[in-house]
């Protein structure tokens, strides 16, 4: 099979299995990953963690890739078939120099793809086109990695129930959407003490009853049913391969991953005191860094990505990052700085148990600001970045604008965001105002603009 420039993406390596990549593209990302992390240890020995999710394809793909990083001279230790943050803790805790998981993610089933890491840190943008032309040149080192497999779920669920002592017992609603975390969110849970109402939790790669993305509110029609019929304190979902965490409230009101953020660094100013940093995506409600901020925190804005908030953390020495997205990383001390969607659903079941009042309650005491969901809109690869470029002329003309990741545009009593997807050729839009018709306002300003530059807001919008 050729190789698919397309395939190698800002974040990851990803795309439909037999029509964009197969075994022998994994084998020989396997051994130009394998080489990048020999030449960053600067050893000759090297050693590395590999795992994979449930879907049909990744077993073929995954024993490819353990191939081509052996034959790159580094040692592999196999962990099976495990959620994505697994392969990160293992990374962490054997001080592995670096980890690999074969994973969709949120995709269709029939998607797949690689996420990699070297030295603790995300391998993206620049060094993912990196292993694509090593690929091409064929630069690579070779040699006879060491293979060894090993289980290591029970002591990855030990020490994130370990890590929490709750004071009450509370239930929760849980959907693994038959995503990879079924294999472990049960047991955590029970580990920790919790009463749980599973949904979807057997393991299935091929998501027969939802899609494993709690981004989307359609995929949490189940989970909202099942937190009013049982009563629970709190629902909470995961996607694909359990990065990424979803949240409903005691009422089945779905609560953003950035007002999730939002409590989880008000909880981190309570422990540590003031002047603690937390990072947030473009993406997120004004009230995240207003009320942070009023409350002696230093919020930081910065692009969305996973990858590069992980970045910005090690930077700026913030314990705490995260996006709308749902993607949360907590470090210090803490955990590991990662996007664990099972220790934030842990931490946050803690956090509930410590005060008196529900989960609607604690975010109902933030500013109620009026807010759309992320809305993406069909564009040509070439032309996203050329309306995100007029976008910034054009409103930067009279508004205060934010231009740290496309254009945030800052409106009096409110705010709309134009960016460019960093993998798919969409324009991702989101708006958020004090009131109803404020709302409706800025976001007719926005894609008014929008029109004028071409763009099918009615047929286009996913």
């Amino acid at each position: 099979m050729a190789l698919k420039p397309h395939i190698f993406r800002e974040y990851d390596i990803r795309g439909i299995v037999g029509e964009d990549f197969g075994t022998e593209v994994s084998e020989q990302i396997g051994r130009a990953y394998g080489s990048l992390v020999r030449e960053e240890t600067g050893r000759e020995s090297a050693g590395v963690v590999v795992g994979r999710d449930n879907r049909p394809s990744s077993p073929a793909l995954a024993e490819a890739l353990v191939r081509g990083i052996r034959a790159a001279g580094v040692d592999v230790l196999d962990i099976g078939t495990v959620p994505t943050p697994m392969v990160y803790w293992t990374e962490a805790t054997r001080r592995a120099d670096g980890g690999v998981q074969v994973t969709g993610s949120h995709n269709p089933a029939e998607w797949n793809g690689i996420k990699m890491t070297s030295g603790g840190r995300a391998i993206y943008g620049d060094a993912i086109q990196g292993l694509r032309q090593r690929i091409e040149s064929g630069t690579r080192g070779s040699g006879h990695g060491s293979y060894q497999s090993e289980d290591v779920s029970a002591p990855y669920v030990a020490d994130l129930a370990g890590r929490f002592s709750l004071p009450r017992r509370v239930k929760i609603a849980l959907d693994c959407g038959n995503g990879i975390g079924s294999l472990v969110a049960e047991p955590l849970f029970d580990a920790l003490g919790v009463d749980v109402v599973p949904l979807f939790c057997e393991s299935d790669g091929t998501f027969p009853n939802h899609h494993p993305d709690p981004t989307v509110d359609d995929n949490l029609e189940d989970l909202i049913a099942a937190v009013r019929e049982h009563q629970c304190e709190l629902g909470v979902a995961f996607d694909g391969d359990a990065d990424r965490l979803g949240v409903v409230d005691e009422n089945g009101s779905v609560v953003r991953g950035d007002l999730i953020l939002l409590l989880f660094g008000l909880d981190l100013l309570q422990r540590k005191g003031p002047g603690q940093k937390l990072v947030f995506d473009v993406k997120c409600s004004q009230a995240l860094p207003e009320v942070f901020g009023r409350a002696g925190g230093e919020p930081i804005m910065w692009k969305t990505g996973h990858s590069l908030m992980k970045e910005k953390m090690r930077e700026t020495g913030a314990p705490l990052a995260g996006e709308l997205s749902g993607h949360i990383c907590v470090g210090g001390d803490l955990y590991y700085g990662f996007d664990d969607a099972l220790f934030d659903a842990c931490l946050l079941v803690d956090l509930l148990t410590r005060h008196d009042r529900s989960l609607s309650t604690l975010v109902g005491e933030f500013p109620q600001y009026v807010s759309t969901p992320e809305i993406r809109v069909d564009v040509t690869e070439e032309s996203k970045w050329d309306v995100v470029r007029a976008a910034q002329a054009h409103f930067g003309a009279a508004h205060e604008v934010v231009d740290v990741d496309g254009v945030r545009v800052l409106f009096s009593d409110g705010w709309g965001l134009l960016r460019a997807s960093n993998t798919q050729p969409v324009l991702v839009l989101r708006y958020e105002a004090r009131s109803g018709p404020r709302l409706e306002e800025i976001r007719e300003a926005m894609e008014s603009f929008l029109r004028t530059q071409g763009v099918d807001l009615v047929a286009s919008v996913t």
